[in-house]
């Protein structure tokens, strides 16, 4: 498309609320069935999408997590496997999974991990003989965030339902750690922040209405049996006679 095509499109679409002249429909681009409110119902359209896109990408940020319990050792813990070294780089690639460790299903979109610390070989977390932190020299890569302290976070993919259930392992998160003093041993600690699903209510008892009263021989013998629970009440309501 050369630049005057590109030109007649945008201006078109900025004039579409004007009636058609000869010229805008000789033009490749110009649609006469499409009125202007098709236009304006795509705009709405777009921004809500916009919207939608804005409020579910920010929805697990940094301010959010506040919101989201803690289920260390409470609910849930976090796995973490070496996957892979590239002692070039520095580079160690793990995977982190979530182990339910409660009787609730956790709701799966909820779960997020954070590297909370990172340990030398002698179990401190902060460099020897400083007041920095081990994580603060760290390179995290993949990230999907940080909280308000600074920690990297990293979401766990959804399995194959909306939950996890009760004692399973989620699908792992992979985490990136390039360590850039090269000669520490070191040893990432992550915490698991997530949701419980909220169980149904449960639903309210039917009223069930009062047997009628005995009037023959076989109606009292029914309410002898319901009452020493050789009949139950709805079979005793279907036995009495109309």
């Amino acid at each position: 498309m050369d630049t005057s095509d590109q030109s007649g499109l945008f201006r078109l679409r900025a004039d579409d609320s004007k009636e058609s002249t000869p010229a805008q429909e000789s033009h490749p681009y110009w649609h006469p069935s499409r009125s202007v409110p098709d236009h304006r119902f795509g705009s709405w359209c777009a921004l809500l999408c916009l919207a939608a896109s804005m409020v579910f990408s920010s929805h697990l940020s940094a301010g959010a997590l506040d919101q989201i319990p803690d289920l260390t050792d409470k609910a849930a813990q976090a796995v973490v496997t070496l996957k892979g070294r590239d002692n070039f780089n520095s580079e160690y690639i793990y995977d982190v999974s979530v182990k339910n460790l409660s009787s609730d299903p956790l709701v799966a979109e909820s779960l997020i991990v954070v590297l909370d610390k990172i340990t030398n070989i002698g179990g401190d977390e902060l460099m020897t003989g400083t007041s920095e932190s081990n994580l603060s020299r760290m390179e995290i890569l993949g990230q999907d965030g940080e909280t308000d302290e600074g920690k990297p976070y990293f979401r766990i993919p959804r399995g194959s339902g909306p939950d996890l259930p009760p004692y399973d392992e989620s699908r792992p998160a992979t985490v990136r750690i390039r360590n850039k003093d090269y000669l520490i041993v070191f040893t990432p600690f992550f915490r698991v922040y997530g949701l419980k699903r909220t169980p149904p209510p449960p639903k309210p008892k039917e009223r069930v209405s009062p047997l009628p009263p005995a009037k023959t021989p076989g109606d009292k013998l029914i309410q002898m049996l319901i009452q020493k629970g050789v009949l139950s009440e709805e079979e005793g309501r279907a036995l009495y006679q109309p």
